[in-house]
């Protein structure tokens, strides 16, 4: 045997050596621990609240997008966002700017109510002096005074709609209602998307106009959320709820359900409820519309029951719960429970154990 074959055949017999040797002070230390125990944890009484929450955001019960019944331009902006308005008041002007072909055609229609009224005019006058002579009969000369009383009308109206087409306004009304944007409600105002030199179309048939303001009552507010399939079958109208605001730190509201979708939309894969309730708003406090907003809806409650850890049930396999309580040193007995309520983290005992029991946390095992 070389020395190379020797030297390998030492370093072979160090190692198995050393694995043995390692070997057995392990298994002399396992030995050498002690019996394992467990912690224990006892019932207490406590309060227990099963509850769902609703994601949404606060909002106005009441919104109105004000839009012109004329097309222009935008001539004034009276109020800026914030602002309180009520009902009538003046929030914007609008300067016509007319098309120049039914600007055209009015004027020709003026031109030619003018004629029509000269005209009924002279055979108004004529057939006048005949009626004086007592040549024809006042039954006769009635059909002219109808004649020279319609012209009369019809050159009002045409002066009435080419003044409307170049100015907005009507020559015989004293207000500018077409051109003069007011506020149809009492609130406050939210957004003001135009400038002035901005042109606007206005509301009709074919088009939904152009938004200069939104108005909203911001003393009646609501919160509209949605709410899984799992938890919907459990509201009722008229429930409580509790409002957290992200924006408002430490603050809680109340509110009111009041409105429960009957039909669920899907997001996401699952199937949404949209629910609506009052806020009821402190004094102190200024609710900014589209907060984003979690309301938490209590489903059921106990009060001062007897309660324990659901991490320390335990189940067979006929899925019977039970728990492990201590009866003496190390020493554990299987004791069979009926449970009530849970919350997710704390389950309301029934039946199966006291309140001075010691109950094993079985999954937390001390070596001592």
């Amino acid at each position: 045997m070389n020395k190379g074959c020797l030297i390998f055949l030492i370093v072979i017999i160090v190692i198995i050596v050393l694995g043995a040797g390692g070997a057995i002070y392990y298994l002399y230390g396992e030995n050498d621990q002690g019996p394992v125990t467990f912690k224990t944890e006892e019932p207490a009484y406590s309060d227990i609240v099963k509850k769902t929450v609703a994601t949404g955001s606060v909002k106005p019960r009441k919104e109105i997008l004000i839009k012109p019944q004329i097309s222009g331009v935008i001539k004034d902006i009276l109020v800026e966002a914030g602002d309180r308005v009520e009902a009538g008041q003046l929030i914007a002007k609008v300067q016509v700017v007319p098309d120049m072909v039914g600007l055209n055609n009015a004027e020709n229609r003026v031109s030619r109510a003018e004629i029509a009224l000269d005209n009924a005019n002279m055979d108004y006058e004529r057939n006048k002096q005949l009626l004086d002579q007592g040549v024809i009969a006042a039954a006769e000369f009635q059909q002219f005074e109808i004649a020279r009383r319609n012209a009369v009308e019809e050159l009002k109206a045409a002066e009435d709609n080419f003044q409307i087409l170049k100015e907005g306004v009507a020559k015989s009304s004293n207000r500018a209602t077409n051109t003069q944007i007011r506020s149809t409600i009492n609130g406050m105002v939210l957004d003001v998307p135009v400038e002035e030199g901005n042109s606007v179309i206005e509301l009709n048939n074919f088009n939904e106009g152009t938004t200069i303001a939104s108005v909203a009552d911001m003393d009646d507010l609501i919160f509209e959320g949605n709410v899984d399939e799992s938890e919907v079958e459990k509201l009722s109208q008229g429930m409580d709820l509790i409002l957290t605001i992200g924006a408002i730190e430490d603050a809680k509201f109340d509110a009111k359900l009041e409105y429960i979708s009957p039909k669920g939309v899907e997001e996401n894969g699952a199937i949404q409820f949209q629910v609506r309730a009052a806020v009821k708003q402190p004094d102190d406090r200024f609710i900014r519309a589209g907060y984003s907003a979690n309301a938490d809806v209590v489903l059921d409650r106990r009060d001062s029951v007897l309660a324990i850890s659901e991490s320390l049930i335990q189940f067979d396999k006929e899925d019977q719960p039970y728990v492990e309580v201590l009866t003496g040193e190390n020493e554990y007995e299987r004791k069979d429970v009926k449970l009530g309520l849970s919350d997710g983290i704390t389950v309301e005992v029934l039946e199966g154990v006291k309140e001075d029991d010691k109950i094993k946390v079985w999954n937390r095992p001390i070596r001592k």
